[in-house]
């Protein structure tokens, strides 16, 4: 239908964006903008440190998440809040897991740092054989409204099914 950006302004940090993965450009992938060109972002002990600083964090609470089988696990929340300003919740799901250690990711001129709040079972920008930096042009635009979700491991065309997999608590709600 089109392609590239739908609107002209740069992302800022903090945003939740869709772009299209730069291996791949046939794949969109939904996450946060966390480093912008010229930074330095690394993972120290679980915490995100920005051009060596590390961010504002601070632990809400545990919830327990039900998974594939009835297998429940403790999940711990956290609410992180960027030197913009910018705040929003995070998931933990193991401590020192394995990108809770990073090395320092030097973003280069033109390209973004991606990272899914859901920190130990995202595919971002800290691995880079696969996501890696991606660069304005790749960038579609902001994500503003979930339209449609359902359950991991369940299929859309599968519309039998929508009664027990849509999570319709998350229908047209807003992404923060």
């Amino acid at each position: 239908l089109f392609s590239g950006r739908i609107w002209g302004s740069s992302p800022e940090r903090g945003d939740v964006v869709v772009f299209r993965l730069p291996k791949d450009d046939s794949t969109d992938y939904i996450k946060r903008v966390i480093g912008l060109p010229g930074d330095r972002i690394q993972m120290i002990e679980g915490v995100l440190h920005i051009n060596g600083q590390p961010i504002k964090r601070e632990r809400i609470d545990d919830f327990m998440e039900t998974e594939e089988g009835s297998r429940t696990q403790r999940v711990k929340r956290w609410r992180e809040t960027l030197p913009n300003g910018v705040s929003y919740t995070t998931l933990d799901l193991v401590d020192n897991g394995f990108y809770d250690n990073t090395p320092v990711y030097q973003v280069p001129e033109g390209h973004y740092f991606m990272m899914g709040d859901n920190r130990d079972n995202s595919t971002d920008s800290r691995v880079l054989s696969q996501v890696g930096y991606v660069p304005l042009e790749n960038i579609v635009g902001r994500a503003q409204i979930i339209f449609f979700s359902i359950m991991e491991g369940e299929h859309a065309w599968m519309i039998w099914r929508w009664p027990w997999s849509v999570r319709w608590g998350r229908l047209f709600t807003i992404v923060r």
